[in-house]
C-alpha cells in the first residue's frame, strides 16, 4: 500500500501559511460582533416578553375585581329580593340569611321606610323585641349619635349582621345625613343599586370605617322614581374587599390603587397595596363599575415583578465573550502546533512501512489461522470468482477436498441454482442494470457499502443441500484495486431447524391464546425493582388498548392506562406478592381513550427467578359488565321503586352515618317526618294507581325544595322521612314549614289538595338513632292529633 504526504489545511480552507495570531484576532472579532446581535435581539425579547407577562397579571387582577363587585352586587340583590318574596321577615330570619353573606363585607343592614306617624309604632315594635333602648337616631355637629329631630320620612336602620365588634347602631336614620340621603334617593330614582361616596360609618371599627355603602330599595313592584317600602345596604370597606385573598407583600407582583370619582377636581385613593411600586415605565389603568358608580384602578408592577423577571443580557455577553475568546485561543493553538503535527505524521508514515513489511512476514501464519477454523467455511476468489483459498472448514463443510476446487471451481458452482437466478433478478430490478448469477452472492446488500450477509443454500459435494449464512467481501490490493472476493459461510442447518421449530411453538400459542376472552401475559420485575413484560398475549390489545409489542418495549406504558386513584395500589400489590411469592389478584379501574373507563381483573402465580428478580405468569380480563350489574343492584337496594327516592335502608345507612360524624366532631343533626294525611281515603276514593301518582306528586313538590345535602326517602306507604345534616331545631322548623306550604299550595290534578302532619327532630348528645326517630314521630302523631295538615315544632 502507497503511502503519500499530506498537507492538511485548517478547518479545512485556511492554509497551514496564515499566522495564528490573525486567525484569533478574526474569530474574536466575529465571535464580539455574533455576540453582540443576539444580545439585542434577546433584550427585545425580554421586553416584549415582560410587557406581556405584566399585562396577563393586571387583566387577572381587573377580573378579580369586577368578579368581587358583582359578587357584592348578586349578594345583595338576593338580601333584597329574600325581602320582596317574603313579605314580613323578622330579625332571626334575617340574621340567618344575612349571615352566610358576611365574606369581604362589614355589615347587611334593613331600614324600613316609614313616615312620621309610624314612627312610635316602629320603636314600640321594638321595645317589644327586647330592644328597650332602641329609638330613631341621628348624628349630631360632633358626629355623635343623639334623638332624630321631627321629619317627615325616616329610614332608620332596623336589623343589622356585622363583622366588627363595636355596638350596632340601630336606629341611625339614613335621612339624616345628606349624603346618605343622597345615596337613597339616587336608588329610588333608579329603582336599583346605588353607591353612596366614601364615608366615615358609625359602628364600624377604625381600621375599616372609610367605606361605601351599597343600597338596594326594596318594594314589591318597584319602578324607578317609586317610593319603596324599605332600604337593604351592604357596608363594604375596598381596604377588606380587595386585600382579602392576595399574596403576600414579598409575592404580590403588582401594586394597586383604588381611586374614587366622586369629585372632579380630587380623587380619594379608596385603596393602595402596601408593596413597593418599581420605577418601570408599564403601567395599566381600567374604570371598574360597582351599580351606578364607577371606580378607576391603576395597576403598576412591584420590586417583586422586576426582581423575578431578571434580564440575561449581562450573562449572555458575558458567556458569548467567553466563548469568543476560548474559541480564539484554541485555533490559536491548533495554529501554532502545525508544523509539529506533520512532522508527527512523517514519523508515523515511516512506521507503516516497516510494519508493512512485518506483514509479509506473518502470511504463512495468516493461512495457519485459516486452516485452523474448522468450523467455519473461509472461501477466496479472484475477480473471475474462480477459487483460490479453500481452508479446513470449507472442506469439511461442503465435502470437497482444497486441491478439488482451488483453481478449478468458482464461487457460483457451490449455490443452488436457483436461488442465484432470483437473486440476479432481484439486483437487476434494483440497479436497472443486468447482474449475471456468477456475481449475484458477490454485489453489496446496501446502497453506502455495507457488507450484508445472507442464506444460501450449498450445494455438498454428495449433491446433499446445506443452510448456510454467507458473507461476501471485495478484496484489496496495496493500491487499493479491487482483486478478489472473500467468503466466510457458517453452518446453520441447526440453528434453523429449531428456528422453525421455535415458530411453530409461537403459532400454536398465538392460536390458543386467541381464542381466549382475556390477555395472556408474562411479567417480570428484576432485582432493582424495574419492571418488563416478557410475553403478551393479543388479548391484552383490548385490556389496555395497546399493542403487545409496545409493552415488549416499556412496561410502564401499563401504568399509564391504569386510573390514576388505583395506581399506587397496584403497584403495592405486585410489590408485596413479590416480597411474599404469594399470588397476584387484583381489580383495578383503566381509563382507555377509545372505550373509556373499564374494569379489569388480574390474576398471577409469581415464580423467583435464580438472578433475584420474580416472574409472573398471568391472566387478565375486563370485568366491566360484572361491575355495571353489582353497581345496578346496589342501585335498587337503596332506591324505592315507586317514587325514585332513597328507601328505609339507605336512609338507616346514613343516619348511622351522620350521627357517628356528629358524635366525634360535633355540629347540628335534625329529621323530619311526614305522614300524607288521609291517604287511605285517597286509595278507597280514586283506586290505587291514582295512589301511587299522588305518592310520586308528593316526593316531587319535597325534593324540589330540599337543600342539596339533605336525604329524602320513604319509610313505607305514606310515610317519608328528610335527613337535614348540619342544622338545627329552629332551622329544620322553618324547612318543614317551607315544604308543607309548598305541598299544600299546589293540588294535585283529579285529587286535589294533598296535605301531610310533619313532625321534627334534632339530635340530642347521648342519644341513639331509634331515640331519635321515636321523638320525630312522636311530633307526627301530635300534628294528627291536632287536626292534621300542620307542623309539630319538636317536643321537648
Amino acid at each position: 500500500m502507497s503511502l503519500h504526504v499530506v498537507r492538511p489545511k485548517i478547518l479545512g480552507f485556511i492554509s497551514e501559511h496564515v499566522s495564528a495570531w490573525l486567525v484569533a484576532l478574526l474569530v474574536l472579532l466575529v465571535g464580539g460582533t455574533l455576540t453582540g446581535l443576539l444580545a439585542w435581539s434577546t433584550q427585545n425579547l425580554f421586553q416584549h416578553q415582560l410587557r406581556q407577562r405584566f399585562q396577563l397579571l393586571a387583566s387577572e387582577r381587573y377580573s378579580r375585581i369586577q368578579e368581587r363587585f358583582e359578587d357584592q352586587e348578586q349578594r345583595l340583590d338576593g338580601l333584597r329580593r329574600f325581602y320582596s318574596n317574603s313579605g314580613e321577615v323578622s330579625r332571626e330570619e334575617f340574621d340567618g340569611y344575612a349571615k352566610p353573606l358576611l365574606h369581604r363585607t362589614q355589615a347587611y343592614s334593613w331600614a324600613p321606610r316609614i313616615s312620621r306617624a309610624g314612627r312610635a309604632a316602629l320603636e314600640q315594635a321594638a321595645h317589644e323585641e327586647g330592644l328597650s333602648e332602641f329609638s330613631v337616631l341621628e348624628l349630631d355637629a360632633s358626629g355623635r349619635l343623639q334623638i332624630a329631630a321631627e321629619r317627615d320620612e325616616y329610614a332608620p336602620v332596623l336589623y343589622t349582621q356585622t363583622q366588627s365588634r363595636l355596638p350596632t347602631p340601630l336606629g341611625f336614620d339614613l335621612l339624616g345625613q345628606p349624603q346618605r340621603r343622597a345615596t337613597l334617593e339616587r336608588a329610588d330614582a333608579l329603582g336599583g343599586m346605588a353607591v353612596s361616596e366614601p364615608l366615615y360609618l358609625v359602628g364600624i371599627e377604625p381600621t375599616y370605617a372609610r367605606a361605601i355603602l351599597l343600597v338596594a330599595p326594596v318594594g314589591h313592584s318597584l319602578q324607578p322614581g317609586a317610593v319603596p317600602e324599605g332600604y337593604v345596604m351592604a357596608v363594604i370597606s375596598m381596604r377588606q374587599l380587595l386585600a382579602d385573598g392576595l399574596p403576600e407583600e414579598s409575592h404580590d407582583f403588582l401594586s394597586v390603587r383604588l381611586l374614587d370619582l366622586s369629585t372632579a377636581d380630587q380623587h380619594e385613593v379608596l385603596y393602595e397595596s402596601s408593596n413597593t411600586p418599581a420605577v418601570s415605565e408599564l403601567s395599566s389603568t381600567q374604570l371598574i363599575r360597582l351599580a351606578d358608580h364607577s371606580y378607576q384602578v391603576e395597576m403598576r408592577p412591584s420590586v417583586g415583578f422586576i426582581k423575578a423577571n431578571p434580564s440575561s443580557l449581562s450573562s449572555l455577553v458575558a458567556l458569548g465573550g467567553m466563548l469568543s475568546l476560548l474559541l480564539s485561543a484554541l485555533l490559536y493553538v491548533l495554529v501554532s502546533q502545525r508544523h509539529r503535527a506533520l512532522k508527527m505524521v512523517e514519523q508515523r508514515t515511516q512506521e507503516l512501512r516497516a510494519r508493512e513489511q512485518e506483514l509479509r512476514g506473518t502470511h504463512g501464519q495468516l493461512r495457519g489461522v485459516l486452516d485452523a477454523a474448522t468450523q467455519v467455511a473461509i472461501i477466496a476468489t479472484d475477480l473471475r470468482g474462480v477459487i483460490t483459498t479453500f481452508n479446513a472448514g470449507a472442506e469439511h463443510m461442503l465435502g470437497y477436498t482444497s486441491a478439488e476446487v482451488v483453481g478449478c471451481m468458482t464461487l457460483e458452482n457451490l449455490h443452488l441454482p436457483r436461488e442465484l437466478l432470483a437473486r440476479s433478478t432481484e439486483l437487476s430490478a434494483r440497479y436497472g442494470k443486468s447482474i449475471p448469477t456468477c456475481q449475484a452472492m458477490l454485489v453489496e446488500g446496501g446502497e453506502k457499502g455495507g457488507h450484508e450477509a445472507r442464506e444460501w443454500t450449498l450445494v455438498r459435494s454428495d449433491g446433499s443441500y446445506l443452510a448456510g449464512n454467507m458473507l461476501a467481501t471485495p478484496v484489496l490490493d496495496e493500491q487499493g484495486l479491487w482483486v478478489g472476493h472473500l467468503a466466510i459461510c457458517i453452518d446453520i442447518t441447526e440453528r434453523k431447524r429449531v428456528h422453525e421449530a421455535l415458530a411453530a411453538r409461537d403459532l400454536l400459542l398465538k392460536k390458543l391464546s386467541a381464542h381466549v376472552p382475556g390477555g395472556i401475559y408474562q411479567f417480570k420485575m428484576e432485582f432493582d425493582g424495574r419492571f418488563s413484560v416478557i410475553y403478551a398475549s393479543d388479548g391484552i390489545r383490548e385490556i389496555y388498548e395497546l399493542e403487545p409489542d409496545v409493552l415488549l418495549l416499556n412496561a410502564e406504558a401499563i401504568f399509564t392506562r391504569i386510573h390514576p386513584q388505583d395506581t399506587t395500589r397496584v403497584r403495592a400489590s405486585i410489590r408485596a406478592s413479590a416480597d411474599t411469592l404469594s399470588p397476584w389478584r387484583e381489580e383495578y379501574r383503566v381509563q382507555l381513550p377509545i372505550r373509556g373507563l373499564r374494569w379489569v381483573r388480574g390474576e398471577a402465580t409469581p415464580e423467583e427467578l435464580p438472578g433475584g428478580g420474580v416472574l409472573w405468569h398471568g391472566y387478565i380480563s375486563d370485568i366491566s359488565d360484572l361491575k355495571r350489574v353489582e353497581e345496578e343492584l346496589r342501585a335498587l337496594s337503596v332506591t324505592d321503586s315507586l317514587t325514585g327516592i332513597h328507601n328505609r335502608r339507605y336512609f338507616q345507612e346514613r343516619l348511622i352515618t351522620e350521627m357517628a360524624r356528629v358524635e366525634r366532631g360535633g355540629g347540628e343533626l335534625s329529621v323530619i317526618m311526614l305522614d300524607v294525611d288521609h291517604f287511605k281515603r285517597i286509595n278507597d276514593q280514586h283506586g290505587h294507581a291514582v295512589g301511587d301518582r299522588v305518592l310520586q306528586a308528593v316526593c316531587e313538590r319535597i325534593g324540589h325544595r330540599l337543600r342539596r345535602t339533605d336525604v329524602f326517602c320513604r319509610l313505607g306507604g305514606e310515610e317519608f322521612m328528610v335527613l337535614c345534616p348540619d342544622i338545627n331545631s329552629e332551622h329544620a322548623h322553618v324547612l318543614a314549614l317551607q315544604l308543607w306550604q309548598a305541598l299544600r299550595s299546589s293540588p294535585i290534578d283529579g285529587v286535589g289538595t294533598v296535605t301531610a302532619s310533619f313532625g321534627i327532630a334534632s339530635w340530642r348528645a347521648g342519644e341513639g338513632a331509634d331515640a331519635l326517630l321515636l321523638r320525630a314521630d312522636s311530633g307526627v302523631y301530635a300534628a294528627k292529633q291536632a287536626g292534621r295538615d300542620r307542623v309539630e315544632a319538636e317536643m321537648s
